[in-house]
């Protein structure tokens, strides 16, 4: 199995600020938006986004939530093994709020799909936007695509995109590995 390194830790960083820049241009003081991260991955990259808006931007308040799309998923009950449900985490209202999505790689589009369908139970939004690290764009089974990409990578479909993060496997960085 080969594996490649597509981004460092200094060229993630690089991209998470100019992400934070692209939501401040079109978001501005972010009063009638929130941050949701889809579970289980877009988290660390929801965390990132919102620490960067505040800390470097001084961004005031930003809403952040977390969710859980397990259910969701058109293909939930196909697996051998039982699907282990996260937390969903949404304190706030979404209704007539602008909703941007934060995953770290859209590969297919059912994630999202999923996510679209998971978030009315907390209202309907005014307006819905995707932020993702990684857009894998020649492998998408639905016409999703992002609004906010860090990099746009073109894999093979038996090769793997991977995203590193230092709170979960100790380093920053995204790798395509291969057979």
């Amino acid at each position: 199995m080969s594996q490649k390194l597509l981004l460092s830790a200094k060229e993630i960083d690089i991209i998470l600020h100019r992400l934070a820049c692209q939501l401040i241009e079109n978001h501005t003081h972010f009063k009638d938006t929130v941050l949701i991260g889809v579970q289980p991955r877009g988290t660390f990259l929801a965390d990132r986004i919102r620490q960067i808006l505040i800390e470097d931007y001084q961004v005031s308040e930003v809403d952040l939530g977390y969710l859980d799309i397990t259910f969701y998923r058109d293909d939930f009950r196909r697996g051998e093994k039982p699907l282990e449900a996260n937390k969903t985490h949404i304190d706030f209202v979404v209704e007539d709020k602008r909703v941007v999505f934060i995953d770290d790689v859209l590969y297919t589009g059912r994630s999202i799909r999923a996510a679209l369908t998971a978030v009315q139970s907390f209202g309907r939004p005014l307006e819905i936007e995707l932020l993702t690290l990684i857009d894998r764009r020649f492998s998408r089974h639905l016409p999703i695509q992002p609004n906010y990409r860090g990099r746009q990578v073109d894999a093979i479909n038996q090769e793997k995109v991977k995203v590193h993060w230092v709170e979960n496997e100790g380093e920053d960085a995204v790798y395509l590995i291969g057979e």
